[in-house]
Parts: C-alpha cells; sequence; structure tokens
C-alpha cells in the first residue's frame, strides 16, 4: 500500500521538530541535523521537514511505494499525467535513504517524486542546485535534459 510523501522546507529545524512532534503525538522515525522525518499510519504519511537552504515551504509531494511493482505502476501513472516531462533517477541517495525514484511536476509547477526506499543511509544525498544556490528538483524540460522545476534555476533550461 503507497504512503503519501510531503516534504516541507523549514527555516528552523530545531521548532519544527517540536512542532510537528507534539502536532503528531509522536517523535521522528528519522532525525539528522538538517532533517526530520514522521511516518506516520493514521493517515499514512510519510512527513518530512529539512532546513537545507531551500525556500521556506512545500518543498515537494510524493507517493512511497511498497515495493518494484508498485513503483513501476506510479511510474506509468505519472506517464500517464505528464507524458516525456518525467525524469527517471533510477537508484539514488536522498534524504538519508537509498532508492529507485522518478519525478514529475503539475500543471503548476509543483513536484512530485515516486520512490521506492531499499535502505538507509548516513548520507543525504546530493541535490541538484542552481547556481543562484535555489532549489533544483529534477525534471525533464521540452529540451529532454534533466532541469529543475521551473522558476528555481536563473537563467537555467526551465525558466
Amino acid at each position: 500500500m503507497k504512503r503519501f510523501h510531503v516534504h516541507i522546507a523549514v527555516d528552523d529545524l530545531a521548532k519544527s521538530v517540536d512542532f510537528y512532534s507534539k502536532l503528531f503525538g509522536q517523535t521522528p522515525s528519522v532525525e539528522r541535523a538538517d532533517y526530520a522525518k514522521w511516518m506516520l499510519d493514521e493517515p499514512r504519511v510519510n512527513f518530512a521537514v529539512s532546513a537545507r537552504g531551500h525556500a521556506v515551504g512545500v518543498n515537494h509531494f510524493g507517493f512511497q511505494a511498497e515495493d518494484a511493482q508498485e513503483l513501476q505502476e506510479l511510474r506509468q501513472r505519472a506517464a500517464a499525467a505528464a507524458g516525456d516531462s518525467v525524469l527517471d533517477q533510477g537508484d539514488t541517495t536522498c534524504c538519508y535513504a537509498m532508492g529507485n525514484k522518478h519525478w514529475t511536476v503539475d500543471p503548476s509547477g509543483l513536484a512530485w517524486e515516486h520512490y521506492h526506499t531499499v535502505g538507509e543511509t548516513p548520507e543525504f544525498g546530493v541535490e541538484m542546485v542552481s547556481e543562484s544556490g535555489a532549489c533544483c528538483l529534477p525534471v525533464v524540460a521540452t529540451s529532454g535534459e534533466a532541469c529543475c522545476v521551473p522558476g528555481t534555476q536563473a537563467g537555467g533550461c526551465c525558466n
């Protein structure tokens, strides 16, 4: 069964961890110096916050698949919704986890990821960052090259 995923960028991780721990009635299942994650069962949500220099607010949404077959079904849905604008990252390290994932963007520019986690890692992973330091969640631009969410990279292929 898939789990809904929300990742929010915050400016004060300690205050956010305190707030969400009280709001959810539980402490994070993963907590690092720049990241925290709650795996909630009711409702079934993977809720993450991070303080990594991104603009405060929603960073992205997604679905966490239970297995490779579920991830493939999500990939088919992403392709049906976004056509060629799906970026397959394949095996990757992100948010202190190892897994397989792909990304797309909705018509309003909100990033969506679908992924299957296969393990934990002590590294956050490599983020795509623009020259201005802004967040660059990967999607495929009209040129077919990997790029960032529209409007986040000055002079980039997605503006």
